[in-house]
């Protein structure tokens, strides 16, 4: 069923925004729209979509083949994947003044691509590629040449995208799967990103906080905030007295100490979000 408009709720998060400068707090749902599918939102809760564990991939050869074997499958479409509406509204906001900044979840550069300019990215980027033992930092989309050329023939063709920027595939069919090491050091290889079970690293963080100290208000879009890396910043812009507004397909765990929370998707709500605060109130 459509979600009606106005929302409940439209009309408080436009004068949120109006008064005051907003730090935004991006979740996977933003990038849904654009065809990268999450863990938790409405239409994958019933999906099994396990996510790469960091003790695994990092003790465990074969959980690494198995990964960049997946990835190898799924990383054309993610690497296709573009901004969606909900996306230029945020760059937009910024450029009129309004959103100081994004501190987002996602791992897929799309607020960058939109025109966003202030972006802090908590849990990394899937375009990066991070050596575990020298801690070079190389090109997703040249090791994605280098993954094809020791398994020549591999499918580049994913039947289902997994939110890791790989593709579901049993474990029997990766076990001749070949892995590229380091070109500099000749170690292990680990997308840079923040998986499951790993800790997100303390500069992104502090950036973070800075980021929400220069704004009034926090706007969290498409996060149902179950992971504690987002749901703190919520936790401490409520207690700084900073009022929070939330966008978002279903409850999430902020919605006690947020002021206003708009249902519906972050795609359709953000662009007539972004036109009423740009018009004369």
């Amino acid at each position: 069923m459509p979600h009606p408009t106005p929302w409940i709720g439209f009309s408080d998060l436009t004068g949120l925004l109006r008064s005051r400068s907003v730090a935004v707090l991006s979740g996977a749902g933003v990038s849904t729209e654009s065809g990268i599918p999450d863990y938790r939102g409405p239409e994958t809760q019933e999906n099994d979509h396990t996510p790469i564990q960091y003790r695994e991939f990092v003790t465990e050869p074969e959980t690494r083949r198995h990964y960049w074997a997946r990835s190898a499958v799924g990383w054309p479409t993610f690497d296709a994947a573009t901004p969606n509406d909900g996306h230029r509204a945020l760059a937009q906001l910024e450029d009129d003044g309004r959103v100081t900044g994004i501190i987002t979840q996602n791992v897929d550069r799309l607020h960058q691509d939109a025109g966003s300019q202030r972006v802090v990215e908590l849990h990394g980027t899937l375009a990066e590629v991070v050596c575990l033992d020298c801690g070079t930092l190389s090109s997703r989309c040249t090791l994605q040449d280098r993954l094809l050329a020791l398994n020549p023939g591999w499918p580049q063709e994913a039947d289902e995208l997994a939110p890791d920027g790989d593709a579901k595939l049993p474990r029997s069919a990766t076990r001749s799967f070949r892995v590229p090491c380091c070109e500099s050091c000749g170690g292990v290889l680990k997308p840079n990103v923040v998986f499951f079970g790993e800790n997100t690293a303390s500069a992104p963080v502090e950036r973070a906080w800075s980021l929400l100290d220069d704004a009034d208000a926090l706007l969290v879009v498409g996060s149902s905030l179950t992971v504690y890396s987002g749901f703190r910043f919520v936790r401490g812009a409520a207690q700084a007295g900073h009022p929070v507004g939330i966008v978002n397909l279903g409850a999430t765990r902020g919605d006690p100490l947020a002021q206003v929370h708009v249902d519906g998707k972050t795609g359709e709500v953000l662009p007539k979000l972004a036109a009423a605060v740009a018009a004369p109130p």
